[in-house]
């Protein structure tokens, strides 16, 4: 099956509403004819996130990045900063490929699809805009955290751990910030925590819901040693560093992206959104 025909078909069986196949139909059209144009040509099938990187770049964001290349976290950090609704329309085009992959994948077409997660901005949501879950929303978003394995994340149990404190009404920041001394177990199984604030002052107690603390002692399990014994970040980079500002976002536009109804809702779920919806209560939208 040719880039084209896989994107015929998925599309057509996808469920997707027409406005969101129309312009899913338009972004990948685009890759496809940009891979074909390149000397030599580019398989889109195959291609690398170097090569939609360079895609980006060409067809869309070249005006906003003031002469420097797309090329890392720098160029997404300009983009995000002066020109966010490019930045939330490029976040749009990866979780575009993204999904296209994830066919590509589900129907055998190819074995391992790209990793895009560092070709997100990770913006933030527009002011204004929806902020929390509809009950059908945070159901999905209970099956697509469940379903974040090691077939899509080096470290799932960082990643998930992550959406539930989001869950739990902890803000983006604060989970970054969250910090091993301040994790109390209960004589009951449950845990307290409590983030910091930018002043380092510990903000109010969270007692964990039990997905929450099962997803907190499934990490402990694995969590690694912070390259500075000083730190007591609790998640952690690659590099066994705290992780940046911008990473809740980027994980979380990756893991709806799995989902065509979170991946396509408007305005976008984000790790805001998230953390306004709550475990269990009914969100009034």
């Amino acid at each position: 099956m040719d880039a084209a025909t896989l994107l015929h078909d998925w599309l057509t069986t996808s469920g997707l509403r027409p406005s969101t196949q129309a312009e899913y139909q338009r972004e990948i059209t685009s890759f496809i004819t940009w891979c074909a144009e390149q000397t030599p040509p580019t398989d889109p099938l195959t291609a690398r996130p170097a090569d939609i990187a360079a895609w980006s770049h060409d067809r869309y964001l070249s005006p906003y990045l003031g002469g420097q290349p797309f090329n890392g976290p720098d160029a997404l950090a300009h983009l995000a900063q002066h020109y966010p609704e490019q930045a939330r329309s490029h976040d749009r085009r990866i979780t575009a490929l993204t999904m296209y992959y994830k066919a590509a994948t589900d129907r055998r077409v190819i074995t391992l699809p790209p990793n895009l997660t560092a070709l997100r901005s990770g913006v933030t949501r527009p002011a204004g805009a929806k902020n929390r879950l509809d009950r059908d929303e945070r159901g999905l978003l209970f099956y697509v955290i469940g379903t974040w394995g090691p077939h899509r994340s080096k470290h799932w149990q960082r990643d998930q751990l992550a959406v539930w404190l989001l869950l739990e009404g902890l803000r983006p920041a604060e989970v970054i910030r969250l910090d091993t001394r301040h994790l109390y177990p209960q004589p009951d199984g449950c845990w307290e925590v409590r983030a910091p604030d930018d002043y380092e002052a510990l903000g109010p107690k969270h007692v964990l819901e039990p997905l929450t603390g099962a997803a907190l002692r499934a990490y402990q399990a694995v969590r690694p040693e912070p390259r500075d014994p000083a730190v007591h970040t609790l998640l952690l980079n690659d590099r066994r560093e705290p992780l940046q500002s911008r990473w809740p976002n980027k994980l979380v536009g990756e893991m709806v992206a799995t989902e065509p109804l979170l991946a396509t809702r408007e305005p976008p779920v984000t790790a805001d959104t998230i953390a306004h919806t709550g475990f269990w209560d009914t969100p009034a939208g």
